[in-house]
């Protein structure tokens, strides 16, 4: 079974015809093992129960089985008499009308496996840049698990809502948003953490929802084990849990209506699971997860605009009040108008250099700080009148 080939999907089905047993264990059971082998924090590293062997199979391709699995074991217990697969992309192609055409030329004609094999590829295709590559590792695909919360909801009501979607996700951005805070210090990479998740959610609104409002919106047994998780794996990017934020976990676990036992059980997992496997997770090989995501964007920023400096150049001297605001940035701190409007006439230069597109995509807009602090070291030295060469 290669999930990077066509047909790998029957092919599965297949392999665990002899093997259905996991098809029949309790959710909570499930719901533990999906944790235990990486899915809930976004960090594959072998099949969920070890259903099929895990051989030489690629992070992206053990994420794409498990959520594949993931999604036939909701299936399998909502006893539905409609296929798995039709059941499968009729939800994916709700999802795409309630937000984006992200899926457009994937959806319609006859449902099939190998259609279904191009949503899940979609959905999780980790692209050799490094960009989107870390952005997904270690963002989207700690947030598959909403999919197979709304694909239970979808085979409960046979539609999904977008309401349900977005208080779901507005939950997970202010709870994690409260979980940082509760840190005794807050550094600038649990800021930036912050941006990486309200960028990777489909909806969020400008301002947060107040914490006792999502944990209102919280209510199924395995929605609460994933916020709680989710929480846990939050407090871990600095690698430990203090105690201010185990205080804070405990209460959120006691205000989600979570035995102290499951609090426990969640809070050990996670100190175990990246404890115990820190040599094959490749973001927990730095200092700080986030920290890594953007040292090695920085570079991929260099690089970009060092192929582009000509062309960056002349479009930049067409804009003088873009060209004033990126001079002083380089001795003080840009107010949030200024930085703005560096922003917005950034990303309209950027739109007619087709290597700087990529900071039209989801998230690129998180690295124009870089972008501001590169420039003047790339532009020719007219730009910065006072730099001095060392």
């Amino acid at each position: 079974m290669n999930p990077s080939a066509q047909g790998w999907i029957k092919k599965l089905f297949q392999e665990i015809s002899e093997n259905t047993a996991f098809l029949s264990i309790k959710e909570t059971d499930f719901y533990d093992a999906l944790r235990g082998c990486g899915f809930i924090y976004g960090n594959n590293l072998d099949v969920v129960l070890a259903v099929v062997p895990k051989r030489d199979l690629t992070e992206e391709e053990l994420s794409k089985t498990n959520l594949l699995l993931a999604l036939f074991y909701a299936h399998h217990q909502s006893q539905t008499k409609v296929p798995f697969v039709d059941t499968a992309i009729s939800f994916y192609t709700q999802i795409n009308e309630l937000k984006t055409s992200f899926f457009r030329e994937l959806l319609g004609g006859k449902k099939s496996s190998e259609q279904l094999e191009k949503i899940i590829h979609k959905r999780i295709q980790i692209d050799a840049n490094v960009l989107t590559k870390n952005f997904k590792y270690f963002i989207i695909n700690a947030l598959l698990y909403i999919d197979v919360l709304a694909y239970q909801e979808y085979l409960i009501k046979q539609s999904i809502s977008i309401d349900y979607l977005k208080k779901l996700e507005a939950s997970i951005e202010a709870i994690i948003l409260d979980v940082l805070n509760s840190k005794s210090t807050i550094n600038k990479y649990d800021e930036s953490l912050i941006k990486l998740f309200e960028s990777s959610l489909r909806y969020h609104n400008s301002k947060p929802l107040e914490y006792l409002k999502a944990i209102s919106y919280i209510k199924t047994d395995q929605e609460k084990s994933y916020i709680l998780d989710l929480a846990c794996m939050a407090t871990w990017t600095d690698k430990k849990i203090d105690k201010n934020e185990q205080r804070f976990l405990i209460k959120l676990g006691t205000d989600l209506s979570i035995s102290k036992d499951r609090i426990k059980e969640s809070i050990t997992s996670v100190n175990l699971f990246y404890s115990v496997n820190k040599d094959n997770i490749a973001l927990l090989s730095s200092k700080n997860i986030v920290q890594s995501f953007y040292n090695n964007s920085s570079k991929m920023v260099t690089k970009l605009i060092s192929r582009n400096r000509k062309r960056l150049y002349r479009e930049l001297k067409d804009s003088k009040e873009l060209m004033v605001l990126l001079t002083q940035s380089t001795m003080r701190d840009l107010n949030d108008e200024e930085q703005k409007k560096v922003q917005e006439q950034l990303l309209d230069i950027f739109k007619s250099i087709p290597s700087l597109a990529i900071f039209m995509l989801p998230g690129g807009a998180l690295l124009l700080p870089l972008v501001v602090k590169f420039i003047p070291k790339l532009l020719p030295s007219a730009f910065d009148e006072n730099r001095v060469e060392e």
